[in-house]
């Protein structure tokens, strides 16, 4: 048996009157003076928008470890919506120097979420090919993952370094720079969604 915390009311009530409902309409709090409006809560991207620059920043780095991209979508806000901050984070990605890139690349580290019963062979190749990664280009390997399903990271990942590896600096740079931009933008996304 369900029971309520509300009590039960008649068994048949009448429809309310034309005259009756306009009665019964709410009057906006302003309008009665009785005290403060009644305000929906602020949804996660009206939070970001006027949010103390400091706090604003400081989230944005959580998705990428550039203190330039932060600072330009800072102050860049109000953002009037989640696909307007999306935009604006790619072109500010576009537009890192060389210097903006290794410094958000200074941030990340080597967290794939790998599955927890890869076989210990796969996870020794995957280390092994991480550690070249990094002795050939000089920092760790980046990836985007977000539309992968689970079974399929470990060998995204495998197969994304055997191709990379074989990269000139000037080429993996590039590719580099565009997974930091979709890890940023996914990040945000869930930041502000």
């Amino acid at each position: 048996m369900l029971t309520s915390d509300f009590p039960a009311g008649p068994a048949r009530q009448e429809p309310p009157t034309p005259a009756a409902r306009r009665a019964r309409r709410p009057v906006p709090a302003q309008s009665r003076g009785s005290g403060p409006a009644v305000t929906a809560p602020l949804s996660r991207l009206e939070r970001f928008n006027t949010a103390g620059p400091d706090a604003a920043e400081t989230a944005l780095l959580a998705c990428c470890g550039s203190r330039r991209w932060a600072h330009r979508l800072v102050n860049h806000r109000p953002y009037p919506d989640v696909a307007a901050l999306l935009a604006a984070a790619d072109e500010a990605s576009y537009d890192m120097a060389p210097s903006d890139l290794a410094e958000a690349l200074g941030g990340e580290s080597v967290s794939h979420a790998l599955p927890a019963r890869a076989p210990s062979a796969a996870l020794t190749a995957l280390r092994a090919a991480q550690q070249a990664y990094e002795d050939r280009f000089g920092h760790v390997f980046v990836v985007c993952l977000d539309a992968l399903r689970q079974d399929e990271l470990l060998d995204h990942v495998l197969a994304a370094l055997r191709t990379r590896l074989a990269h000139e600096v000037d080429e993996e740079r590039a590719v580099t720079a565009d997974e930091l931009r979709r890890i940023a933008r996914g990040r945000l996304a869930r930041l502000v969604a």
